[in-house]
């Protein structure tokens, strides 16, 4: 039982920093996409568009990779759940309330990744934004 708990530990930590590592990738991705797009942005925001669509278009660009990427992360996962089944105790493999509450969390950090670039393309003005490139 020993040997099994260490196991899990060990599962429970990489699964940790492999949020950990995908928050901040999101967040590197979307910055590097707001840092290339300045000028579109400011060209959009000079015809009218407010901070808070700017900000809305973006994260809606990323929640949907993000989307894309849990649900083959769910389908692998449930693809490769036979091989972890023996090192599960008191839950079945498949157990929706865990997968459900995984992905929420995960569409939660991710949110908040892709929020912080987001927020910061919105609160830029228009003419700096038109000279920087």
């Amino acid at each position: 039982m020993t040997r099994t708990s260490f196991t899990l530990v060990l599962l429970m930590i990489a699964a940790g920093m492999a949020l950990v590592l995908g928050a901040v990738g999101i967040y590197g991705v979307i910055a590097y996409t707001v840092s290339q797009r300045t000028r579109e942005i400011g060209i959009r925001m000079a015809l009218g568009a407010e901070g808070r669509e700017i900000a809305a278009m973006f994260v809606r660009q990323g929640m949907l990779l993000v989307g894309i990427g849990a649900a083959c992360g769910v389908l692998s996962a449930l693809g490769l759940m036979r091989f972890l089944s023996t090192l599960l105790f008191g839950v079945k493999p498949a157990d929706p309330l865990t997968y459900i509450s995984m992905v929420l969390l995960l569409l939660l950090i991710a949110f908040i990744a892709n929020y912080l670039p987001s927020r910061r393309a919105a609160g830029l003005d228009p003419v700096t934004a038109l000279r920087l490139d």
